[in-house]
């Protein structure tokens, strides 16, 4: 039996994860900051709370990484930790470049020194490459990311590379697109969209306030790209993966998809505000996952409009 430590098992991609390896016969350890103190809800959602050993971690601490290492005994380390919104990396860059880039080099460094044959899973972004002017990204598009989420990515993503050819150890990176669930939380685009959307189909007066309507994204169903992750740690060598549908669509339409299925107009019901845009976007993004099938035989099964209408399902309970 196999044992699996996930950082940041509270999150999104974390808990599917944790479900995941628990149906494949794992051991489930997840760290939190404070684990006495986190409520874990998104376990509690998934009924898998009681299943997984809790340990509090903090990422920036190496002594920290280290003690829970050797306590754990992991054969797989997934590091799904960090500051994970875009738009909240503009408000904290200094948190979001800690939490990313130091906590994935703590990780790293632990595993080096203990010397042991752990695996080792780093969480990547499509936020790295920035704009790609059109063009499908995959592994080998250079990156220039713009925030400073994509910056910290970056960083991490680079030193999980460096490890891997310095000191040969088993460390992969997932650039990872989109991907959404119900266990989203509400400061996700995708979550507010359709959380309001329902309300508004509710009777709720309101107004769904957005940002950028016409940037494209690359959506697909967080299930499904938690098993990529798997995937790459059950190879014989380690490598990095753009995991993706390989086709985008505008928000809009992703905002077009939601209130449709309430039968609404979401022309009549969203207002964008300007004071909502970033600093910095990317007007496009879109992903090749050719090597994902290729090497991992992976492919997403779900496009966005079954994501827009898996998270309406689950938002009618």
């Amino acid at each position: 039996m196999k044992t699996a430590l996930i950082c940041g098992v509270s999150g999104q991609d974390g808990a599917y994860l944790a479900q995941l390896l628990l149906n494949k016969g794992y051991t489930v350890c997840g760290t939190s900051r404070d684990a006495q103190m986190s409520s874990f809800q998104n376990l509690i959602r998934l009924g898998i709370r009681e299943k997984i050993k809790l340990e509090s971690v903090a990422l920036n601490d190496f002594r920290s990484v280290l003690q829970v290492l050797m306590k754990i005994k992991p054969d797989e380390v997934y590091n799904l930790a960090g500051q994970s919104s875009v738009g909240l990396s503009f408000e904290q860059p200094v948190e979001t470049l800690e939490s990313i880039a130091t906590g994935t080099l703590n990780l790293l460094e632990a595993i080096r020194f203990l010397g042991q044959p752990i695996k080792f899973y780093n969480a990547s972004s499509s936020e790295c490459f920035g704009d790609t002017g059109g063009i499908a990204a995959d592994e080998a598009t250079p990156f220039r990311p713009r925030s400073p989420y994509g910056v910290a990515k970056s960083a991490a993503f680079w030193e999980v590379a460096n490890y891997r050819e310095a000191y040969s150890l088993f460390a992969c990176s997932g650039i990872l697109f989109n991907h959404e669930s119900p266990l989203r939380p509400q400061r996700f685009v995708t979550q507010k969209i359709v959380s309001t959307a329902y309300r508004i189909a509710e009777g709720s007066p309101e107004k769904l306030f957005l940002g950028n309507t016409s940037i494209e994204r690359d959506w697909g169903w967080a299930p499904e790209y938690v098993e990529a992750m798997y995937l790459m740690l059950q190879q014989d060598e380690p490598d990095d993966y753009a995991i993706a549908t390989g086709t985008s669509h505008k928000l809009e339409d992703f905002v077009a998809t939601a209130f449709a299925e309430f039968q609404l107009n979401w022309r009549e019901h969203v207002v964008v505000d300007e004071s909502l845009f970033r600093p910095t976007d990317i007007a496009l993004g879109k992903g090749n996952p050719a090597k994902a099938y290729q090497k991992l035989g992976w492919k997403a099964q779900y496009q966005m409009h079954d994501v827009v209408r898996m998270m309406i399902l689950a938002e009618r309970g």
